[in-house]
């Protein structure tokens, strides 16, 4: 059985409709933060596993960036789905 994800837009769609593009819980830096804080946004990334919230990108649907929270380490269940700019707006839960 194919992966389903609930697009809110769109409805029900086969995962294949959709890119990752990783992890959507960095906070991206102020503009004047420290090189340190530029380095571990840009190049250093944590691999966590189990629930995780990610960046998808909805690329044979609507073309909205998603924000997909899923298990990705056994039973890769959706729990949810939220237009990316509604996430933003909600200050990233």
């Amino acid at each position: 059985m194919a992966s389903l994800i609930t697009c809110p837009h769109c409805g029900v769609r086969p995962k294949e409709e959709f890119s990752i593009r990783g992890d959507a819980s960095p906070v991206r830096p102020a503009p004047g933060a420290p090189d340190e804080a530029w380095v571990r946004y840009v190049f250093l990334r944590d691999n966590p596993k189990g629930r995780i919230v990610e960046h998808w990108h909805h690329t044979a649907g609507c073309r909205r960036w998603l924000v997909v929270e899923r298990d990705n380490a056994g039973s890769h269940e959706v729990y949810s789905v939220t237009d990316a700019s509604t996430y933003a707006k909600e200050g990233a839960r």
